[in-house]
């Protein structure tokens, strides 16, 4: 089983009645069997003040999840602060105070149909930055007190650290049923599921809905994005270089987790948009054999010349067949001129006319292309001109890398 590097943080069901619904007594709670709870023993510990609410969160939100099931079929709930309450589906949103502890809020609540019961917590309702599993409402993010078995969530796993690299949260997507599923990984987490993201984020719910059941776990960028999004450095923005570090982050962790939690069918895939499809080919090219699919949209593919004289990451991939299926687009064009290399260095990445990477993107495909990959068999190309680089756009075509890596075997 992998080994964590743990921070500590200083970082649709029926309606149940009113009678399934009645808080308990938080006054004095009943350990119950904790050994057959484990979490919820941890919490009690907590509670009791023979623990740390940084440790006791963390232990939770990597085991079982927020909030928890007691051995006596109720659930506690966390909240940082004093003065905290809860409301959700299970009190008909009328808010509940909540116990105060040591720096943090508490209740223990009894709730009738829990799956897919949607809670948030007050004042002011905001969803549960720790709740294991989430959706977004007309409001916002609404928070899950157990996940529901007839629609998709979200699932969190927050504050992964490993590789000497920062900290970040897994959001991973997770179709209804059983599974297992196909499972894409995809980079900059926090913009492919949040509505309130940049741009309106990629919207990935949306794109999903059209495609058979797949996992999608995102896996979130950190302040070093520049770095740890390259295989080499760049004088352009004096960074870069720490793609091998990321590799491994996603390879000896971030996918054992996955697959020991979710499963996979066997068929895995990457994803990502500009800097994140450039690290998409880079998790390949540490093992190429390891995946089935990779998915560049807009894909920085000149990094390593824009002001250095490094190697491109087409010179790692142009010489034959890798393994993965791939996929390459931009939006944006060459310009008026097409395609030009001012240099001579034989690469049009340094064409001052192009936009949204086109020229960078076209070149890679080509050169695959010419190394033995075979046009819409495994090498897909897509331009859409005059595409600008944002998320929205990359909202509006992400269905084409999906519905290629949907439809491999």
């Amino acid at each position: 089983m992998t080994l964590f590097v743990l921070l500590i943080a200083c970082s649709s069901s029926p309606t149940p009645s009113p009678e399934d619904e009645t808080p308990v007594d938080s006054g004095d709670p009943d350990t119950g069997n904790d050994s057959d709870c484990p979490d919820e023993s941890a919490v009690r510990a907590l509670i009791d003040g023979t623990a740390t609410l940084d440790e006791t969160r963390f232990a939770v939100a990597w085991s079982e999840g927020w909030p928890v099931r007691t051995c006596s079929e109720t659930w506690l709930f966390i909240a940082d602060g004093s003065g905290r309450t809860l409301a959700g589906d299970h009190s008909d949103w009328t808010e509940i105070a909540m116990t105060e502890g040591s720096g943090f809020s508490w209740a223990e609540v009894a709730v009738g149909s829990p799956a897919g019961s949607g809670y948030k917590l007050g004042p002011g309702l905001a969803a549960d930055p720790w709740a294991r599993s989430y959706d977004y409402d007309a409001f916002g993010e609404i928070s899950f007190v157990a996940p529901p078995s007839d629609a998709p969530r979200l699932d969190r796993w927050p504050e992964l650290q490993a590789e000497g690299l920062a900290a970040r949260d897994l959001r991973v997507f997770v179709p209804p049923g059983a599974g297992p599923f196909d499972v894409l990984y995809a980079h900059d987490g926090q913009n492919l599921f949040d509505p309130n993201a940049l741009w309106g984020g990629w919207r990935l719910q949306t794109a999903l809905a059209e495609q058979p059941p797949m996992l999608v776990v995102g896996i979130d960028n950190t302040l070093d994005r520049a770095n740890e999004y390259t295989h080499v450095y760049d004088a352009v923005l004096d960074t870069g270089g720490g793609g091998a570090a990321y590799a491994r982050l996603v390879h000896d962790h971030v996918r054992p987790h996955i697959e020991a939690t979710y499963g996979s069918t066997g068929t895995d895939g990457l994803l990502g948009s500009s800097l994140g499809g450039l690290v998409s080919l880079v998790v390949a090219d540490a093992d190429p054999t390891a995946w089935d699919f990779v998915g560049s949209l807009s894909g920085t593919l000149g990094w390593g010349k824009l002001g250095s004289d490094n190697e491109l990451i087409v010179e790692r991939w142009e010489q034959a067949p890798r393994g993965p299926v791939i996929y390459v687009d931009s939006g944006g064009s060459a310009g008026l001129d097409g395609c030009t290399d001012p240099n001579g260095d034989g690469y049009p990445v340094d064409d001052p006319d192009d936009s949204d990477n086109y020229c960078a993107n076209r070149d890679f495909a080509d050169r695959l292309a010419a190394g033995g990959y075979t046009w819409d068999a495994n090498l897909f190309h897509w331009h859409e001109e005059g595409a600008p680089h944002n998320e929205a756009a990359w909202a509006a075509r992400v269905s084409r890398p999906l519905a290629i890596f949907a439809a491999l075997e």
